[in-house]
């Protein structure tokens, strides 16, 4: 029998800063020991860096919850222009909740709140289960990649518009 988990998005504010803070380095962790990215982990990132993104008017930033656990977090910023893309970063699960689904199911409840079409991410070209979750879910390779260092290339992704009207 399939699991049905109750997955939701609850918005986070600027009190929330230290707490997605803490939960994003928990879940890049195993990356950047992996990757050695310092300049560009989530890993990495300051606290401040964090309450400067929620700060901004054309982000927001999600709780992923499965029922009233906090299992990670989602960043979507949307220009609310057309044409323009919306974009996702960072979106991380934690590590012992990561292969049940919760991504998809979280990416499809932004979709849900900011639109479907056009939007754009992008994730580590040498983590194989990342670049299948996104294109499982319509994204296409957009053909730039940008090189971190040797061991670690971004790849960067768009969904484009599926017929819906401005």
């Amino acid at each position: 029998m399939k699991n049905h988990m109750e997955v939701n998005l609850v918005r986070a504010d600027l009190d929330d800063a230290k707490e997605i803070h803490a939960m994003q380095i928990a879940a890049f962790r195993e990356l950047l020991e992996k990757y050695q990215d310092f300049e560009t982990s989530p890993a990495s990132e300051s606290v401040e860096k964090v309450e400067a993104r929620l700060r901004q008017d054309v982000t927001s930033y999600y709780f992923i919850c499965v029922g009233q656990t906090k299992v990670g977090a989602v960043r979507v910023v949307d220009w609310k222009e057309y044409g323009k893309n919306k974009r996702i970063s960072p979106i991380f699960i934690m590590p012992e909740f990561q292969g049940r689904g919760i991504a998809q199911k979280a990416l499809r409840l932004c979709e849900e709140a900011h639109g479907s079409g056009n939007w754009e991410l992008d994730t580590i070209l040498q983590e194989p289960k990342n670049c299948h979750l996104y294109e499982k879910m319509g994204y296409r390779r957009t053909g730039k990649t940008e090189v971190v260092n040797d061991r670690l290339t971004l790849v960067f992704y768009e969904k484009r518009e599926t017929g819906e009207r401005p």
